[in-house]
């Protein structure tokens, strides 16, 4: 973004600061938008970009419109929020802070379409737990664009939604149908959003293949969560000025740590290196460990189209068989990439701990550095875990190196269990593919001993940055976690009672150490997966925010994430800010530029983390379900990993999950007990619980839908 764009924003921020105060004043009269600008001397020529300032208040709910087009302060009995459809008709809306969505009725969604921002107003009845509300004004589209399946019809056509929320084929007359043929995965742009008579409409844009065509389904999924694939011209020729190597210039007044011991430790596979490590123990028998992060901003200027570029991307998105970026290739692979026997730019957390995991000096420097090897997991897997003979002696020099930071791993991880800090450890998996994306495996991904010290080294190093920059009272980025929603845990308590456990509570309160004990006391028993699963679900999700509220999983007060900022934009952001306070430069305007600016970032850069692991999630889905489409018929033996009123779900040992259908469970009819989490049999008291172990047979999948189905095979019924 250039100067002259900067000012406009300013400017544009200002006139949302003043209509703000004005409709918020006592003494205002509600007015419309020809009287609003009247009063505010709006010239004509700028009437256009008043209408874009009343349209941001109205989408951020700092302001609302009556039915007469008037505007008014919020009212509280008609909140702002996004609005979720779902198949059948009715729909629910989700309001930034509200513990619970309101429910929307199918007669009373107002015309809003899947994702659309609406104004909502609050109406007398209750749908479970939830408000019941109707939706009085749509303020914003969510959708523009919508990826599904076209299936021609004659004169026209019609797009099936891949997204099972959208309950309505789109209509696409035939001239607007691009030559889409039955078959077609599509990106439809919606020209009209229908109404009770009427289909929505649109125009195709991009046939993106025929469904079964290699790689076509991963990239419908690309386009439907409107993940960003190309650079465009601007950030590509900033990118190309990038120098291939560090610049003399660039290292000078940088302290120099280029004769220091240290490596980079990574999966095979990984390309973007943006964390190294150096570890020594001095004669007093204090450790000396360094986390040494690419300096990533030193090649993405504030303001730059590379940087608003990385800002609207958020985070690098790693799918089932390609990574999305957030910064191109010659960065993330190049000049940022912490490469063996290379100089590179970092940002180095020097930290002086001792034999009690306590960081008793630290020092945060920009330095220059050169790994001396480039190590994997299963490198030093094999010399520390296996004690491989071959491995030890091609690594010698660094063998002492390793033991030690395994020493130190186990001292951060004491102490870190010591304050109540909570650690999950389920089962991930790999989905191994072939040259057309086909899955041939699925692989649990364990985690070792490689793993888990860098784990440890990243954690200690992100709460010793941000406890640094807490007491500095500066304007910064902090990843949080909020305490568990006490009803959930209420839920919980009441739950595991049925096994002989208890949580301590104070108040409605928790304390991270009764879930890490109860977690401790389950270990290794039949209820583990149950009671983990259903203590991770009564748990909020972290987030990024500019107040330092504290992390309850991890149980520390101060944290932030440091570590990453080839792939985070989070971390790029207060790199941005590590060096300006390093260099002096933090004075009162920068302050206020940040005051200003992080908030914006911090909520962004936590959607964008969402849409990544939504995508996610769905190929990893989409794989799965093929991969099984070629075992129907098999036996496994799996899991109960859910139980709700429609069926159970199981897991296979590889992390398949299906459904046994209610329906389709024999010998008696079957009904959910939500206290329990438990399917009862009503004539034959026959329970299914969460947790326990099952045989399953593959009875059909869907790829469509992204799902598989089990079902009891008959001779478990014999046992």
């Amino acid at each position: 973004m250039n100067r002259e764009e900067n000012e406009k924003q300013e400017q544009f921020e200002r006139r949302k600061n003043l209509i703000c105060e004005l409709i918020k004043d006592e003494l205002y009269v509600p007015m419309k938008e020809k009287e609003l600008a009247a009063f505010m001397q709006v010239s004509r020529e700028d009437r256009e970009s008043f209408r874009e300032v009343l349209q941001a208040l109205l989408s951020e709910g700092k302001i609302q419109i009556t039915k007469h087009g008037k505007y008014v302060k919020p009212d509280v009995n008609q909140p702002v929020g996004t609005f979720i459809s779902n198949a059948k008709g009715f729909g629910f809306v989700e309001i930034e802070g509200r513990e619970e969505d309101l429910y929307i009725p199918e007669d009373k969604t107002g015309g809003a379409f899947h994702l659309d921002k609406v104004q909502v107003a609050l109406l007398p009845g209750q749908r479970g737990k939830r408000q019941e509300a109707m939706v009085v004004k749509i303020l914003e589209r969510g959708m523009t664009q919508i990826v599904g399946t076209y299936d021609h019809a004659g004169n026209f056509g019609f797009v099936i939604p891949d997204n099972g929320k959208i309950g309505m084929d789109i209509f696409v007359p035939k001239e607007r149908s691009k030559g889409a043929v039955t078959g077609h995965k599509v990106v439809v742009e919606l020209t009209s959003y229908g109404d009770e008579r009427h289909k929505p409409e649109g125009k195709v844009v991009e046939i993106l293949g025929h469904v079964n065509d290699p790689g076509v389904d991963i990239m419908s999924i690309v386009r439907a969560y409107g993940l960003p694939v190309e650079f465009g011209e601007k950030v590509m020729n900033q990118v190309s000025r990038v120098p291939e190597e560090v610049l003399e210039s660039d290292k000078t007044g940088r302290m120099d740590l280029r004769d220091l011991q240290m490596v980079t430790i990574d999966g095979e596979d990984a390309k973007d290196l943006d964390d190294a490590v150096s570890l020594y123990q001095d004669d007093k028998g204090l450790f000396h460990l360094g986390v040494h992060i690419a300096d990533v901003t030193n090649y993405v200027q504030e303001n730059s189209a590379l940087d608003w570029e990385a800002l609207e991307r958020g985070t690098s998105v790693y799918l089932v068989d390609r990574v999305i970026p957030m910064l191109p290739h010659k960065l993330s692979n190049g000049i940022c990439s912490l490469n063996q026997g290379v100089d590179r730019l970092a940002l180095s957390c020097l930290m002086t701990i001792d034999g009690k995991g306590e960081v008793t000096d630290y020092q945060i420097a920009e330095t220059v550095i050169c790994v001396d090897r480039r190590m994997s997991y299963t490198s030093v897997k094999k010399i520390l875990e296996d004690r491989d003979e071959a491995e030890i002696q091609e690594y010698e020099e660094l063998v002492p190196m390793f033991e030690l930071m395994e020493q130190l791993a186990a001292i951060l991880r004491k102490k870190r269990h010591k304050r109540g800090s909570i650690d999950f450890d389920f089962a991930e998996s790999k989905i191994i593919l072939d040259g057309n994306g086909h899955p041939v495996d699925i692989r649990p991904y364990e985690r070792n001993v490689a793993t888990k010290i860098i784990e440890d080294f990243m954690l200690i190093a992100n709460e010793t940055v941000a406890q640094h920059f807490f007491w500095l009272e500066l304007p910064f980025v902090y990843r949080t976690h909020e305490k568990p929603d006490p009803d959930k845990i209420m839920k919980l308590s009441a739950f595991i009672h049925n096994f002989g456990y208890h949580i301590k509570l104070t108040g409605e309160e928790i304390h991270p150490k009764e879930l890490q004990k109860l977690l401790d006391k389950i270990a290794d028993t039949e209820e583990e997966t149950l009671i983990s699963r259903l203590t991770l679900r009564s748990m909020k999700q972290a987030k990024y925010t500019v107040d330092c509220t504290g992390h309850f999983g991890l149980a520390c007060r101060y944290y932030c994430h440091f570590t990453s900022p080839i792939r985070r934009y989070p971390d790029l952001q207060i790199h941005r800010i590590i060096k300006e306070q390093l260099r002096g430069r933090l004075k009162e305007n920068r302050i206020e530029h940040y005051e200003k600016k992080l908030p914006e970032v911090a909520s962004h850069s936590s959607k964008m983390e969402r849409r990544a692991e939504e995508a996610e999630r769905e190929t990893d889905k989409l794989k799965k379900a093929e991969y099984m489409e070629e075992r129907i018929g098999e036996i496994y033996e799996g899991v109960i990993s859910g139980i709700t009123q429609w069926g159970i779900y199981v897991e296979l040992p590889n992390t398949v999950e299906g459904l046994v259908h209610v329906s389709t469970l024999p010998g008696d009819y079957f009904y959910y007990n939500e206290s329990t989490y438990e399917m009862v049999g009503q004539d034959t008291g026959r329970v299914y619980k969460l947790g326990e172990r099952i045989t399953v047979q593959v009875k059909s999948v869907d790829r469509f839908t992204r799902t598989v189905d089990f079902m009891i095979p008959d001779e478990s019924m014999d046992e």
